[in-house]
């Protein structure tokens, strides 16, 4: 059976300024934004221990995980020094809305950005073993 192997790209609509929106994510969180306005994530650039996991999920109808935005989804941002990135965030005034908390998987902690869609960002964890407690293979 055909399947699919993986997430292709995010796409989501801004709620205004599409290019403003963009260079937020480009000042605030690093993208590096292509010619086309977008950004191109390589996985081979991630040095994380995981070896690139993307994680799906379809969350409740009233779950309040994306709370307090009232978007229907969040993205989940991979962030190789979330302590590093939440001191910027913080330096450039931009509140942080939860966390940093620690997981199983790794540091979570949640912004908002301009158009009012909530953020999560996650530093994954090292894993010890892959064999007895890491992410699937």
């Amino acid at each position: 059976m055909a399947k699919v192997t993986g997430i292709g790209g995010v796409f989501f609509k801004s709620r205004g300024d599409s290019k403003a929106l963009a260079a937020w994510y480009r000042q605030h969180l690093g993208m590096a934004l292509e010619d086309f306005g977008g950004a191109v994530l390589r996985w081979p650039d991630d040095k994380a221990d995981d070896l690139g996991l993307t994680v799906w999920h379809v969350a409740d109808h009233d779950s309040k995980w994306f709370s307090p935005s009232d978007s229907a989804f969040m993205i989940n941002y991979r962030v190789d020094d979330l302590d590093g990135l939440l001191a910027q965030l913080q330096a450039d005034g931009i509140a942080i809305v939860g966390g940093p908390e620690m997981h199983e998987n790794g540091k979570f902690a949640w912004i908002m950005d301009p158009d009012g869609n909530k953020v999560e960002l996650w530093e994954p964890k090292l894993w010890a073993s892959r064999d007895e407690s890491g992410p699937p293979q």
